[in-house]
């Protein structure tokens, strides 16, 4: 599928072409032997996978761009577990590839090679709530979906939203920093995320997992571990804040003429929202086009160039009501929208979130290449126009949606098959036209296989130097996650 799997898989060490982009040699790592097999089913009776079709699924991404050859899956239950694995693989030179609910977007979370899987789909109990603190403390394989309907129940959210919730694990979203729809409101999970456990590549268990909100005694270490990608660790265990539900969440839909009436609007809001704005997202027609036409979703505003989704959460239904209708009153009389719905009712509310489709309708457009930039808000749609130009007909579309209140493009290219000269026509230029802008070639889904050789447009050599010899200094085999989210070091 896409990009075909790499050769050599059966032992080769010959320059092989995983992602046809990259020439990529397996390391000299240790290869999985019976008496290693062995072991880990005295470890762990009944969780140990290893025949070629029930791994297979491990192997392959999400996106079906990338996969790998590993034999061999572990699902530990718990950290002393996850210790001896780690241990044995340490001392035995074999790589592992941590993987959570393996919806990654860059080729992070599958082997490059026969890396073992480590799984943390087993690890998914909930250890603590604090109802006071509003503090939640649990395994890492916990499944976001799963961990939001928990605390719902107890009158407390997530402080983050994916449309991959019903499949990612909440130690995945650490290890990968993920932003999501909640970001604008509650920040990032550097600033939500208290507490880590996490085991280290030689087995050794470092506790960080504090359930306090200030901690100001030494290192902060935990933010090594945050967005590492599970190169430094394998993360276990999180503690994390928690706000408490909104009383009253409403979503207003609404059509803008173009981006700067886009821009314009969310100005507007933002100065008459103020703290009762949760989310702004916008997208383009071709977004909604792609939904309609593949999800047989329709839009509650039609014919619009831009689409803009609002979200307000609050303790008072009346008073949000009324701000939201203040503002769409002014952005409607002076000519910023041109037509808007707006939902009260969770049910509507709910099928209102065409925003979180977009993803799973450019799948079926055929091959997807996939850009998740940072950039500053008023360049945002500037990379959209730009690739359209460049590209012309040797893409099938080029689509641009995402987070505007934190200034994060995806940027989507769509064509029927993999095409290596389609690829070079995307790439470096999307990476030089983010550099060029200040931006961040990756806002929120990490580095993984596929952009860790592009690390250079958004970090500095003296910077990229200085992560290499942290993960030297944890991982000196380099056994964890190898091949991603860092160049080779010198």
């Amino acid at each position: 599928p896409g990009v075909p799997r790499a050769r050599g898989c059966a032992g080769s060490r010959e320059v092989v072409p995983t992602c046809e982009r990259y020439a990529v040699r397996r390391l000299p790592f240790a290869r999985l032997a019976d008496g290693d097999v062995a072991f880990f089913e005295r470890l762990m009776p009944g969780r140990v996978i290893a025949g070629e079709e029930e791994v297979k699924p491990f192997n392959v991404d999400w996106l079906r761009s990338v996969r790998g050859c590993s034999q061999l899956v572990l699902k530990p239950q718990t950290k002393a577990e996850v210790s001896q694995i780690l241990r044995y693989c340490h001392e035995r030179n074999l790589a592992v590839n941590p993987q959570g609910g393996n919806t990654g977007l860059v080729g992070g979370s599958v082997p490059v090679f026969d890396e073992i899987i480590l799984s943390t789909a087993l690890m998914n109990q909930i250890i603590s709530f604090d109802k006071v603190s509003g503090i939640l403390v649990c395994q890492a394989g916990c499944v976001l979906e799963r961990l939001s309907e928990y605390l719902e129940e107890q009158g407390f959210i997530m402080p983050l939203d994916l449309g991959a919730k019903g499949s990612c694990h909440i130690g995945g979203n650490v290890a990968t920093n993920a932003g999501g729809l909640r970001l604008l409101r509650y920040g990032s999970l550097r600033g939500t995320v208290l507490g880590l456990e996490v085991v280290l590549a030689d087995g050794s268990a470092l506790d960080c997992l504090t359930s306090l909100r200030k901690d100001n005694t030494g290192y902060d270490l935990k933010q090594l571990f945050i967005g590492s990608e599970g190169t430094l660790g394998v993360i276990t265990a999180v503690s994390i804040l928690c706000p408490q539900k909104p009383k009253a969440v409403n979503v207003a839909f609404l059509g803008c003429q173009s981006f700067a009436k886009v821009l314009e609007t969310f100005t507007t809001c933002r100065a008459m929202l103020g703290e009762i704005l949760s989310a702004y997202e916008f997208m383009d027609e071709k977004c909604m086009e792609l939904v309609e036409t593949h999800l047989k979703l329709s839009s509650p505003v039609a014919d619009s160039p831009f689409y803009v989704l609002i979200e307000t959460s609050g303790s008072n239904s009346t008073h949000d009501e009324e701000k939201l209708n203040n503002f769409l009153e002014r952005a409607m009389a002076s000519g910023l929208v041109t037509d808007g719905t707006v939902a009260t009712d969770e049910k509507k509310i709910k099928a209102s979130h065409l925003r979180e489709r977009i993803t799973e309708a450019l799948t079926h457009e055929g091959y997807v290449y996939k850009y998740d930039i940072s950039l500053p808000v008023g360049k945002l749609y500037d990379l959209v126009t730009d690739m359209r130009a460049r590209l012309g007909h040797s893409a099938k579309n080029v689509v641009g949606y995402g987070h505007l209140g934190d200034g994060n493009l995806h940027l989507n290219i769509t064509a029927e098959s993999y095409s290596h000269s389609l690829l070079d026509a995307i790439e470096p230029f999307v990476y030089e036209w983010t550099a060029r802008c200040s931006g961040s070639i990756s806002a929120e889904h990490g580095l993984g296989f596929k952009k860790r050789h592009f690390i250079h447009y958004s970090k500095p050599r003296e910077a990229v130097l200085l992560m290499q010899q942290f993960k030297a200094m944890l991982d000196p085999k380099g056994i964890l996650n190898p091949y991603k989210t860092l160049p080779s070091a010198p």
